[in-house]
């Protein structure tokens, strides 16, 4: 079988993977563990970027990024809709904006996979070691260096072109008045995702530095997490899990 080319069938190839991972997770008894490693997580990132949380020109754009792609919430009313609409929006919308619903769409699945894998070694390992410990070894017996640089990559594409599409004022017009039709095919979720990427990254202005950091700051966890001696990436992580200004 030769593989999807066309991007409203590489978006549906990539939320079908989603889908079968929750369903997988439910049914393996992985719901709760992903839920706890997406919540780790989510307190790591919001330490990360503490400083651009409260940045006046950074801030929404972080947000972005926290709550519409790392965020521990329930997607399926999106990722049901994003697929409903692939071909749509393939067919009514400039190439970039198709191309940056593939990004979204493989940004989800790998996250969603990576996060799977993490869960299956999280739950195997004892729930009373210091949650550092037992992500740090958790990241470890997943492995997957390159799907983690790949994750990385994708996002700083979309970022870029989340820029770029930002100054075609047409197309953020007609975004907008997508509203009310949107609302009455039960789009809402899409459109609010889509809207929510415009004015961030409209708001950034440019967005080169933004996503630089990111960038150097993940690298920089994504090499503690792999090559960092254990109790130093242990002790590191549970530095900076402290400095979460919103734990639970």
């Amino acid at each position: 079988m030769s593989p999807p080319s066309s991007a409203a069938d590489l978006i549906r190839a990539h939320l079908d993977r989603v889908n079968r991972l929750r369903e997988q997770a439910r049914s393996a008894g992985l719901a709760r563990a992903v839920d706890e490693v997406k919540r780790l997580q989510a307190a790591r990132f919001r330490a990360t970027y503490a400083d651009f949380l409260q940045h006046p020109i950074h801030a929404s754009a972080t947000r972005f990024f926290l709550e519409e792609l790392y965020g521990v919430h329930d997607f399926a009313q999106r990722d049901a809709q994003f697929a409903r609409i692939a071909g749509a929006l393939e067919r009514l919308f400039p190439q970039a904006v198709a191309q940056l619903a593939v990004d979204l769409a493989e940004t989800h699945a790998l996250t969603e996979v990576l996060d799977h894998e993490l869960a299956t070694h999280w739950l195997a390992l004892e729930s009373v070691q210091p949650p550092a410990l037992r992500y740090t070894l958790a990241w470890r017996n997943t492995g997957q260096r390159e799907a983690r640089a790949r994750q990385l990559a994708v996002v700083q594409h979309m970022g870029l072109e989340l820029q770029r599409l930002t100054r075609m004022r047409a197309l953020r017009m007609a975004l907008r008045m997508m509203r009310n039709p949107a609302r009455a095919a039960g789009l809402d979720a899409l459109q609010h995702f889509l809207e929510s990427g415009f004015d961030a990254f409209a708001s950034l202005g440019d967005a080169r530095h933004f996503l630089d950091t990111i960038s150097a700051r993940e690298s920089r966890w994504i090499h503690t997490l792999f090559d960092g001696h254990e109790s130093d990436c242990c002790a590191a992580l549970a530095a900076e899990l402290a400095l979460d200004p919103m734990p639970d």
